[in-house]
């Protein structure tokens, strides 16, 4: 566990986070942090957080939980943080020139984010080169069967010039990852901190939740690179 102090950022004003999601994507990698934003909105309702797909209609994720969408990419919204979750459909949306066209755009002030195999994506762009991040490490028992492999070690054929980190949320300053499906409740905290709100408005935040042991037991398992 990473033991490096946090770092403190400006306050963004009115901070946007839009979560992109895609058939078969892991529902708490992306529920997780919608929820945190949900729940910070009742101290702060300038936060928001919605759902982008690649087209207006709805999406069916994990296990046939199917989403609505608040926006396509063709729409653009304003946005200060794009996350994309992991899931099994992270192996489709690896070929989704659209979707890495979408990132490309982006103006350099967004933060690229993502949850479990959600870098597999990052990294298939060439957008982890030099850099280090995140994936899950426990296997499901595909992965850990002969023909299968841990989704963090996967990232690191997809990305040979990425340097695999095991802590539970990487920040290389523009690129956040976060490790396995529930450390999108870590995302969701670490970037309310990104958005420049303090320990006390995080922790108030999970305290509401019920979250703040888990809270003070994940907080510092934090590698910041940048």
């Amino acid at each position: 566990m990473s033991t490096q102090a946090h770092k403190t950022y400006p306050k963004i004003p009115g901070f946007r986070l839009g979560i992109y999601v895609f058939k078969d994507a892991e529902i708490v990698d992306f529920a997780a942090p919608h929820g945190v934003f949900s729940v910070a909105r009742r101290f702060d309702p300038e936060l928001d957080a919605f759902l982008v797909s690649d087209a207006m209609r709805p999406v069916q994720t994990q296990a046939g939980f199917t989403v609505l969408p608040n926006y396509s990419l063709d729409d653009r919204p304003a946005i200060d943080a794009f996350l994309i979750p992991g899931g099994y459909g992270t192996r489709q949306e690896l070929h989704n020139r659209r979707l890495h066209d979408y990132i490309h755009s982006l103006p350099q002030t967004v933060l690229l984010t993502s949850v479990c195999t959600g870098s597999w994506i990052y990294g298939r762009m060439g957008l982890l080169d030099g850099l280090a991040a995140t994936n899950r490490k426990e296997p499901d028992r595909a992965e850990q069967s002969a023909a299968g492999m841990v989704p963090i070690d996967r990232l690191a054929r997809i990305a040979p010039q990425c340097r695999i980190s095991r802590a539970r949320v990487v920040d290389a300053g523009r690129i956040v990852t976060a490790g396995g499906i529930a450390s999108g409740m870590e995302m969701g905290f670490h970037l309310l901190r990104r958005a420049g709100y303090d320990e006390a408005f995080i922790m108030e935040v999970a305290r509401v939740m019920e979250y703040q042991q888990a809270y003070a037991k994940y907080k510092d398992d934090i590698e910041y690179t940048d």
